[in-house]
């Protein structure tokens, strides 16, 4: 890369954050599941969907000893997180579409699957199916935490608002030039000469882009979990229209 591996986590963390203010608070949310469930000894840890790396560099810091792997199929966000990572965690290229991607992993069992604003580009058939692949490769006792946009449906009329509200503070910080845009970022990837190869890559990974963003509430998600026999399911974290709910084996 012309530029460090930290200089693109950051500006992708800096991006995302555009989106996700609590983005830090959800997924301390997420690890304290997983210290739950680990207790004193070493966790080892999935990021689904980990993208750059973000959960995975946070684990890390909060268990140096983790065992950790990491699924994505960017190739860009990979190799930020490959660069990011080396030696310190796996990374495994699969695809969370199909049923194979859990016969790429390293190891059958975790004790926890993690993953946070990803999930929501599959359509509701697969991400109900997945869920159930997930809880396959939970040991007993482990946790499953999906953190993504879940309204709540109690609440229709103040979610709407609360978005609105969101949206236009976002978009006086892209105006103002203290963030740069989702589109943007892409686009200034696809110019850097060193990534712009992986940028061609990744849109013959995705040729129409990903499919349509869904994003049903909290309470869907906790119905699913329960269909694919978790022991246990709930909230753990909530920030505004955002959630993490997570599942028990």
């Amino acid at each position: 890369m012309v530029t460090t591996p930290a200089a693109w986590q950051e500006s992708w963390d800096r991006q995302q954050e555009a989106y996700l203010p609590d983005r830090e608070q959800r997924i301390a949310a997420m690890l304290d599941a997983a210290a739950a469930v680990t207790g004193r000894r070493p966790p080892r840890l999935l990021d689904l969907a980990g993208g750059t790396g973000t959960i995975t560099l946070r684990a890390l810091a909060r268990f140096p000893d983790a065992e950790v792997t990491l699924v994505d199929q960017d190739p860009v966000l990979l190799a930020i997180a490959g660069a990011s990572l080396v030696g310190r965690a796996t990374i495994v290229t699969a695809n969370l579409d199909t049923p194979e991607w859990a016969s790429t992993l390293p190891h059958d069992h975790f004790d926890a699957v993690l993953t946070a604003t990803a999930l929501h580009w599959l359509p509701p058939d697969r991400l109900t199916v997945l869920y159930g692949e997930v809880r396959d490769l939970l040991r007993p006792g482990g946790v499953f935490v999906n953190a993504d946009h879940m309204p709540d449906d109690g609440l229709p009329t103040l979610t709407k608002r609360m978005a609105a509200d969101a949206d236009a503070r976002r978009q006086a910080r892209y105006a103002a030039g203290a963030v740069m845009p989702w589109r943007a970022w892409w686009d200034h990837v696809a110019a850097n000469p060193t990534m712009a190869p992986l940028a061609e890559r990744r849109k013959r990974i995705y040729p129409d882009g990903h499919a349509a963003e869904w994003t049903p509430p909290a309470s869907w998600h906790l119905s699913a979990l329960r269909d694919a026999g978790y022991s246990e399911t709930g909230l753990i974290w909530r920030g505004g229209t955002d959630a993490a709910v997570a599942g028990v084996r």
